[in-house]
């Protein structure tokens, strides 16, 4: 970039080798002047696809196109996950991020259990079947990770400081999910993932006040074909399709929502 080009809008995205993350870095790749900051544990091969339109901020027509790094980053290791952030500044000299896109997780599944009946995902995740090691790792990547991973970033002003443009906060947006929602608990089961998931959005909710200048908003991406699973979940929708929902609510979103819980249609989800 010449000393005469705008800073490209930076964003990062977690998750980015599959599914969400995948489909949300192709679609900001298609932007002009646009940096893309890959994170994920497996290898990164982002393809091209059809831009999902509903671009949440305006481009120049002689801006350059997008680029791409990528980190290798495991969120199961809070040593990984700073060590990723210390090389932003350090080895590709990013400063500040605009937009970050959290949808690393896992789905939380007793893994003998699921082996064992691959077509039926609440098998794997019943009262009887839950153990004590996959609860564990359920909350050290859902949640311990998403916490180590925001507080990184603050740590590291990554985030647009308090006295920047009002205009331009940082966003934040975290995949939750309905199924941390106590309220809306009707069915029971579930163990690791909705505690995993209630936890994150306690977290992400005491960081939006402690954070006043970000906004941070979870959004429930809806039941989405991702790879989290064995097998295709009854209802799940395309990645595409979710993701296509969730850029009009990005760009929709100020600082007055930060603290949100919703989904991917902007639709307030009960705590």
């Amino acid at each position: 970039m010449t000393m005469n080009s705008p800073r490209p809008y930076t964003l990062l995205i977690t998750g980015a080798a599959s599914g969400i993350g995948r489909c949300f870095a192709q679609h900001y790749l298609r932007q002009p002047n646009t940096l893309v900051i890959a994170l994920d544990i497996n290898e990164i091969e982002i393809p091209a696809s059809a831009d999902l339109d509903s671009d949440p901020h305006e481009r120049r027509h002689d801006e350059r196109p997008g680029a791409l790094v990528k980190v290798h980053t495991d969120m199961s290791s809070s040593t990984s996950i700073t060590s990723a952030m210390d090389s932003l500044k350090a080895t590709h000299g990013v400063h500040h991020i605009d937009l970050i896109i959290h949808s690393a997780g896992i789905r939380g599944l007793v893994p003998r259990i699921e082996a064992d009946n691959a077509n039926d995902v609440a098998a794997a995740e019943t009262l009887h079947a839950m153990d004590a090691a996959t609860m564990l790792r359920t909350y050290q990547i859902n949640t311990l990770g998403t916490f180590t991973l925001l507080q990184s970033l603050s740590n590291h002003s990554l985030f647009h400081a308090a006295d920047a443009d009002a205009a331009t906060p940082t966003k934040v947006i975290i995949m939750s999910s309905r199924m941390g929602s106590i309220s809306s608990n009707t069915v029971g089961g579930g163990y690791a993932y909705r505690a995993s998931k209630a936890a994150l959005n306690a977290i992400v909710r005491s960081m939006s006040i402690d954070l006043p200048h970000v906004v941070f908003a979870l959004v429930h991406p809806g039941r989405v074909e991702t790879g989290l699973t064995r097998c295709r979940e009854e209802g799940a929708i395309e990645v595409e399709e979710s993701v296509g929902g969730m850029l009009g609510v990005i760009g929709r979103l100020r600082r007055e929502d930060s603290g949100r819980y919703m989904d991917r249609f902007g639709v307030d989800i009960g705590w």
